[in-house]
């Protein structure tokens, strides 16, 4: 039972909820249009992940840089200002689509300059939101922003239908639309960010922004190493990533070329854990976990989530349905758990650098299974892949967050 009498819905938590909202549906929409137009131009698969790397390779940079100055600049301008620029790039790319034309270099510079935008304003974003949060509401929180972004993904097919019938000018102008709206709103949010002033009494007047953000971002990686709890969760959280762009490469491809209409049955499937990841958030909006269980609650979700993943498909399809559901269900507990310990955690002045360096760890883990992914495949089946590459994950589930019990139950078991 939660006995916290503090609101949730402030007026501050309120328009950050409405404004992600708003521009979380608009980029679910337009971004899988995006990548069907290319395919459809380009007729190549290269091509298509060139324009995939164009996105993803300024988000393995721009963390590190975006969290240090994160912490000495206003995060809720980042935010706004970036929804702003988004909004200006979406509608000039309509206009430019609408009349016909078509670059694939200026389009990949685009998705690479998109891709940055994204990087800083996630960053930005986990560092400012957890301030807008009421003390003991940590977890209801996130359970929302867990919730919304599982039902973003609605879009996915809805995105596919409109643009098979309007095409993409009209989808990018609608999430320039999206990020004009959600900017607007987030200009409102009155909440002071009160780490500013701690942040200028530790700045060296005599540095330049560059040195400033070089010594910042040195910082950042010292204060991660001196908290063993945080270093073994991002350590544990880059296997995560690794396992996860394991599972990225093989997963779709493994149904279609094991399925008639194989596609159709991964978002069947798949659509089971989207279930399971609305299903868990409800509950943990309606029920607070006991701060004395979230971890031993998390350790052997991480071990039984790693476990289903790497075993599910060896199964017939209703099976992988469940085990799916159960993938999402545990997967937003162990999102919840982590996020709402870690971001009450870390202090407001560190939560930049933070979430930079975690971000950054993140993504290149995802960039290695990729790769670690693909070239397994050539070697043995894609079901075996996966499968060795869960039990990996699970056994540093054990390892690493069960090794380091003491520092890592301190975080997670804290009331926030």
């Amino acid at each position: 039972m939660n006995k916290n009498n503090n609101p949730l819905w402030t007026r501050d938590f309120t328009i950050i909820t409405a404004g992600s909202v708003v521009s979380m549906f608009g980029n679910a929409m337009s971004g899988f249009a995006m990548s069907l137009m290319v395919l459809d131009i380009s007729e190549s698969t290269l091509l298509y992940a060139i324009y995939i790397a164009m996105y993803t390779v300024p988000q393995l940079f721009t963390p590190i840089i975006s969290g240090a100055l994160l912490d000495r600049y206003s995060r809720k301008k980042t935010i706004y200002t970036l929804d702003f620029i988004s909004a200006g790039m979406y509608l000039a790319m309509a206009g430019l689509l609408a009349t016909g034309w078509f670059s694939f270099p200026a389009f990949a510079a685009y998705c690479f300059l998109l891709g940055s935008i994204e990087s800083a304003y996630m960053v930005a974003y986990d560092s400012f939101y957890p301030l807008l949060i009421s003390e003991g509401n940590y977890q209801k929180a996130y359970s929302i922003a867990s919730m919304l972004e599982t039902t973003s993904a609605v879009m996915v097919p809805v995105s596919a239908f409109l643009y098979r019938g309007i095409g993409i000018a009209p989808l990018l102008a609608a999430n320039s639309v999206c990020f004009l709206i959600a900017a607007i709103m987030e200009t409102r949010i009155e909440t002071d960010e009160e780490y500013i002033d701690l942040q200028k009494k530790t700045a060296d007047s005599g540095s330049g922004i560059i040195r400033q953000a070089i010594a910042d971002t040195k910082e950042g990686f010292e204060y991660l190493r001196s908290e063993k709890g945080l270093l073994a969760v991002a350590a544990y959280f880059a296997v995560i990533a690794i396992t996860g762009g394991v599972s990225n490469v093989i997963t779709l491809p493994y149904f279609k070329g094991s399925f008639n209409n194989g596609e159709y049955i991964y978002m069947l499937v798949w659509g089971c854990s989207l279930v399971g990841r609305a299903a868990g958030g409800g509950v943990h909006y309606k029920t607070v976990i006991p701060a004395r269980r979230r971890y031993i609650i998390a350790l052997v979700v991480y071990v039984l989530n790693a476990l289903n993943e790497g075993f599910y498909l060896f199964f017939p399809i209703p099976v992988m349905m469940v085990l799916c559901f159960l993938i999402g269900l545990g997967g937003v507990t162990s999102y919840t758990i982590r996020i709402s310990a870690t971001q009450s955690y870390v202090p407001d002045e560190k939560k930049g650098r933070f979430n930079g360096a975690f971000n950054m760890l993140f993504m290149v883990g995802a960039l290695i299974g990729e790769l670690i992914g693909g070239v397994g495949t050539q070697v043995i089946s894609e079901r075996m892949v996966l499968m060795i590459a869960m039990i990996f994950n699970a056994v540093m589930a054990v390892v690493i967050i069960g090794g380091c019990k003491d520092s890592v139950s301190y975080i997670y078991n804290r009331e926030n």
